[in-house]
This record gives C-alpha cells, structure tokens and sequence, in this order.
C-alpha cells in the first residue's frame, strides 16, 4: 500500500517544487556509531509499520544516538524494498535503534514503541496493510526478551486498548540495512513524508490512544526543561491574545503582530512552555503578514494535526510540551524544504542572540558564531 503513495507523491513532485533536503554526507555517515563500535551504546530492534515514521519517531528521543531504517524477520537474503513491500519476503519493515543507555534505558524505548504503533492490529498498521507491515520486538538476548514480555504483559493488562496485543516478540536474526534514499527519509523528502504521514491514519489513532502521553515522560531534552502551566496561572500570564491563539486555535491580525518583519538574529520559544521552537536563521518574507519559517529549530517539539475547520483541510502546527495552537504548515515554502510554517506571533518569545545565555538557551548561541 505505501508503494501506492509513493507513485501518487511522485506526481505531485511534478506539480509541486519540493526542494527535497539533502544532508550533506549523511548517508556516508549514518552508520558511524555502529562503525566506530562504541562501547557504551546499545542496539534495539523494532518493526511499527512505515519505517520512515518509525525512524523519525525514534531519532527525536535524547539519548538515541542513529536509527536506522530495513528488514528483517524473513527468511530471504538481501531483500530489496521491492521486493519486501509486495510480501514476497516475510521480512518486515523495521529499524535499528542505537542507544546510549545512560541517557534512556531500553524499557523507556518499549514504551516509546508502543506510544507510536497500533499494537491490536495483526495485518499490518494503519494505511498499510500485509504482513510485511506488522508490529513486532525483535530482542537481541534474553533480557531483552524478559522487558520485553512484561512490557506487552503490563500494556494488554491495562485496559487501554478494547483488543488483544498482537505485536510479537521473537529472536532478531539478520537486519539488512534498506536502500540509501530510504533513510533519514523525513529529512530528505520533508513534503512527501508530511503528506504519506498525514494521509496514513497513524497520527490520529495514536493522539486518539495516547493523547498528552505520547512521548516517554522525562525523556526528551525539551521535555526535562519544559511544560505547561495551570490554566489559572496562564490567564494571569498571558494577555488575551496571547491566551486566545494558544489556548483557544485563534489567528492575530495579518501585518499587525510583533514578530512578522522581525529581522534581529535569535530564537523563537513558545509563549506558555518555553521550548526552543524556530530560529531567524530559518525566517523569510512570505508577504503574509505573519512570521513564517522553513523549518523548525526543533522539529521534536513540534505536532503536525490533521486541521479541517473552516471548510477547507489544512496542517495545524502545535508545541509538543506546552501544547500551544502555534499556526500552520504548507507546502508553498522556498527551498531547501519548500515549507512554510506560518506562526502567530502571539505564540511566540523572540530571544535575541546576545540573550541566549543568560535566558537559559546557551546550546543555541553557536547557531550566530561569526554572524
């Protein structure tokens, strides 16, 4: 099925100037923590259906160190997408996780792993459909298995799903590695991964199951720094603006707003949380009266919702630990991304460079070094 949207993404390619991203060496590079072998870091295997959605889900999570997208679980030597995507395999799609225990331990990754899939569903996840797409643990020695286990044990017993488990644990065989262009594939080709993502049914189901949960509570950098206030506290904190457009989905006025032609180097956070949002290195003139960007500083503290208000089907754009209404996304952006996340700036604190220090961003001051 997903072989279906990547013909219907490739005509839309010829409709729409994607300026797809491109990392520099990246693929030359994506193995480096397996290459170099590094001691301390330690591997998990997961297969959630689309492995492009598994490995951006993954790689947004401090303490993982690289994700890497192919199949395994088959019986057929060096499978190609092709060939595992019509089911002539067994293998399935899955990833590699590389971890620094230290940082997040592999019980935290089962729960990361089961707050991203459709754990009931034996014939595949969501849009896609076969047994190539099925969810399953794949344990590389026996601890694993024992977390692992329990880890199912704990989620069928808790009543949150109206249907059994049916992710299988069992023994990880080979892992081959998928074809180039299918890794990092969401920073390569953000437009077309936005759009299968969107019209996939994943996001929906797992808001639907997990809501505020979705995330490993305390496992992501921002998410240690960074959270939302009592609604008592934000309407003292907050003008009306302010609380209308983060609280309640309202819009500011085009060309009438604090940040729309701001041209001083620095940062944007979310007005409520505090978390690092978008950069002025990444702001244009869009001629719309709105600050608008063409990426995020931080793409894992940013939601992408399904918004169908006002007759017409549109992206909304929220903060992911303050959960702040923040604006939109579309795909009339300049390159390299050819997005456009148009913001309001009621949503936003702009932090100049010569602040981020003493406001608590320090990491970020590198970003102007020599500017």
């Amino acid at each position: 099925m997903k072989a279906f949207w990547i013909g219907v993404l490739a005509l839309l390619a010829g409709a729409v100037v994607l300026g797809s991203v491109y990392l520099s060496g990246r693929d030359g590079e994506k193995r480096t923590a397996m290459k170099e072998g590094h001691a301390a870091y330690e591997q998990a295997t997961f297969a959630g259906g689309c492995f492009w959605c598994v490995e951006a889900d993954f790689e947004k999570v401090d303490g993982v160190v690289e994700v890497i997208s192919g199949y395994t679980g088959g019986e057929s030597e060096n499978p190609s997408y092709e060939e595992v995507s019509r089911g002539m395999t067994g293998h399935v799609e899955a990833v590699r996780v590389v971890y620094d225990p230290g940082k997040i331990t592999y019980e935290e990754l089962l729960e990361l792993f089961w707050r991203h899939v459709d754990p009931t569903d034996p014939g595949g996840q969501f849009v896609d459909r076969g047994s190539q797409y099925r969810t399953a643990i794949f344990y590389h020695d026996e601890e694993q298995k024992r977390l692992a286990v329990e880890s199912r044990r704990k989620l069928d017993e808790s009543g949150r799903f109206n249907r059994p488990i049916a992710t299988e644990i069992v023994p990880l065989t080979r892992f081959y590695e998928a074809e180039s262009y299918h890794q990092d594939y969401y920073k390569k080709n953000p437009l077309r991964y936005r759009f299968y993502r969107m019209n996939s049914g994943r996001d929906p189901f797992i808001q639907g199951a997990w809501g505020r949960q979705m995330q490993v509570p305390g496992k992501t950098e921002s998410q240690s720094r960074h959270s939302k206030p009592p609604d008592d506290v934000l309407r003292a904190r907050l003008t009306p603006l302010q609380y209308k457009v983060t609280q309640q989905e309202g819009t500011e006025p085009a060309f009438r707003n604090e940040y729309w032609d701001n041209k001083r180097e620095g940062i944007y956070v979310d007005i409520v949380s505090g978390e690092p949002l978008f950069s002025s290195l990444d702001k244009f003139d869009s001629g719309t009266g709105w600050p608008s960007f063409t990426k995020p500083l931080e793409s894992a503290n940013i939601i992408e919702r399904k918004d169908s208000s006002f007759f017409m089907v549109r992206t909304e754009v929220r903060s992911r630990h303050g959960d702040s209404h923040l604006g939109h996304v579309f795909p009339d952006g300049p390159p390299p991304t050819g997005l456009r996340y148009c913001i309001n700036s009621a949503a936003l604190r702009f932090i100049e460079k010569e602040s981020l220090e003493k406001e608590g961003y320090g990491e970020y001051t590198a970003l102007f070094s020599g500017r």
